[in-house]
């Protein structure tokens, strides 16, 4: 499976290609800019799975039944969390 990144994960190509991920930003096909809907079609046509932080082309993803990450500002805050309390497991909350 090939991953497609949103435009706001495009820094993260190399990232995901060290861990063994075939990838694709939306600059590189061409999208910079796109709309949510014609970039939910595209991966959604050529069978790529969205990576993006809005909710919108998520949705449209799901509604094409299309393979999605959303990766949203609750699930960075619980990752987060779950590292600081990792390392620091003497810190108290407030």
């Amino acid at each position: 499976m090939k991953i497609l990144l949103d435009e706001m994960y495009s820094g993260l190509k190399e990232y995901f290609e060290i861990l063994g991920w075939n990838v694709l930003t939306v600059h590189e096909a061409g999208l910079r800019g796109a709309k949510d809907k014609t970039v939910a079609q595209y991966a959604a046509e050529n069978n790529l799975l969205l990576v993006t932080e809005d909710q919108k082309p998520a949705e449209l993803m799901h509604l094409k039944d299309a393979k999605y990450v959303l990766i949203s500002n609750a699930l960075i805050a619980k990752i987060a969390d779950q590292k600081i309390r990792e390392k620091y497991p003497d810190i108290k909350q407030k």
